[in-house]
């Protein structure tokens, strides 16, 4: 057995993918699967903000893509946004505050559906939340959403009136808030949520908006698991099998 760690990476199948949004462009992304069984669920991952940095290679969502399709039969889909450049290379199109990144949302959970890929769910991070609740239900398709997760959301490019369209959906939504977070702490994100009855607010302590340290990532990935496929969580902190250590980038 051998210490889950920071940069460790565990087996999964990993395809290079290419979305095409309705207006035309292709962005880059990744879709990691279970290697061995069919998935149980699927995470499509909206990352944080473009313009400070965000891309699909930021860290909560590449280590979920390292560790849950081996650690929970999860398929992990994360891609680039328009105009964002990761280590897998730059999607066409430019920063749109979050309202074109709707087709960008559109495109993946199309891809979802085309690909037969099960029970999908959508996780934002920070900007990416945004986008989830401006965007989520109108962009699902005939398969739809099993619900949504929201990570140190800031409430900045989405409205009041998007938070009332989800309260008239019978959907999941979960939110974990940082305890220091820099932009919406749990006390305030329970009065801002609290327009959607159904709306689960989750505080974690001694988290950040960027959720820096493993601590803070494994508690995402439990929080995660428990609510999308329970029988695996809490999940392993060792793995008895093949495990490469990749670079962590920031």
């Amino acid at each position: 057995m051998a210490e889950i760690v920071a940069n460790s990476v565990l087996p999964a199948l990993r395809q290079p993918i290419t979305l095409r949004t309705q207006d035309g462009l292709s962005l880059i992304g990744e879709l990691a699967s279970p290697l061995e069984r069919p998935p149980v669920a699927t995470i499509v991952c909206m990352h944080p903000l473009p313009t400070a940095g965000g891309m699909m290679d930021s860290h909560v969502l590449r280590k979920m893509a390292w560790r849950l399709p081996a650690l929970a039969d999860i398929a992990v889909l994360r891609f680039n946004t328009r105009g964002t450049t990761s280590a897998a290379g730059t999607s066409e199109g430019a920063f749109d505050e979050g309202e074109a990144e709707g087709r960008d949302l559109a495109a993946a959970l199309e891809y979802v559906q085309e690909a037969g890929l099960p029970q999908p769910w959508v996780l934002g991070w920070s900007f990416g939340t945004d986008v989830i609740l401006k965007h989520a239900l109108a962009a699902r398709t005939e398969q739809g959403i099993a619900g949504a997760i929201l990570l140190s959301p800031p409430l900045r490019f989405s409205s009041p009136d998007d938070l009332d369209r989800w309260a008239e959906s019978d959907l999941p939504l979960i939110a974990l808030i940082p305890e220091l977070d820099d932009y919406l702490q749990p006390a305030e994100a329970h009065v801002r949520f609290a327009r959607v009855p159904r709306a689960q607010v989750i505080g974690v302590d001694r988290a950040k908006h960027l959720w820096v340290g493993e601590r803070a990532v494994s508690a995402v990935l439990d929080l995660f698991v428990a609510e999308v496929a329970p029988q695996f969580a809490p999940l392993p902190r060792e793995w008895d099998g093949p495990m490469e250590r990749w670079n962590d980038l920031p």
